[in-house]
Parts: C-alpha cells; structure tokens; sequence
C-alpha cells in the first residue's frame, strides 16, 4: 500500500508502544488485533526501530497482513489488517 493510501487508513485501534523496547510493540500489537473485528486495522506506534521488522512477520505468520509504515516524528506508524 502506497504512502498516500496508508495516510488515509482509519485504524479502529491505535496502540500507543513509543515506550516500549522489543518485544513489547509486538505484544501489544497481539492484544490489540483480538479487540477489533475481522476486517478492521490496528495502527501501532513504536519507536523500536527493529518493531518494522518484527510485525510484518507476526502477521504474515498468523494470518493477517501488513499494510505498511509510515514514518512519524521519532517513531513508526504501523498498520495491521486483522483477517482471521
């Protein structure tokens, strides 16, 4: 997904983990995804450096998928759809 569509993206949960080292970005991004509904997007706020990395293979391993980051004032925005 391209920049300008992610901007766009209405997330139904954002997840605010600019404070937390890995892994605490992914395990908040686990217990977010089973509060939304097949379907919606979380948005996931870190800023670990390595979280860009670790949640598009969470999500490809469990089944849901990556749309993206985006880059904000020191920190990722992050975006999962949740698909199962």
């Amino acid at each position: 997904m391209s920049e300008a569509n992610l901007t766009e993206v209405q997330a139904a949960k954002v997840v605010d983990a600019r404070g937390s080292a890995c892994p605490g970005p992914l395990l908040e991004a686990k217990k977010a995804i089973g509060g939304v509904s097949v379907g919606q997007v979380i948005e996931i706020w870190s800023g670990d450096p390595s979280t860009k990395n670790d949640l598009p293979k969470w999500a490809a391993k469990v089944g849901h998928e990556f749309l993206g980051s985006l880059a904000a004032e020191g920190y990722d925005r992050i975006f999962i759809k949740r698909n199962k």
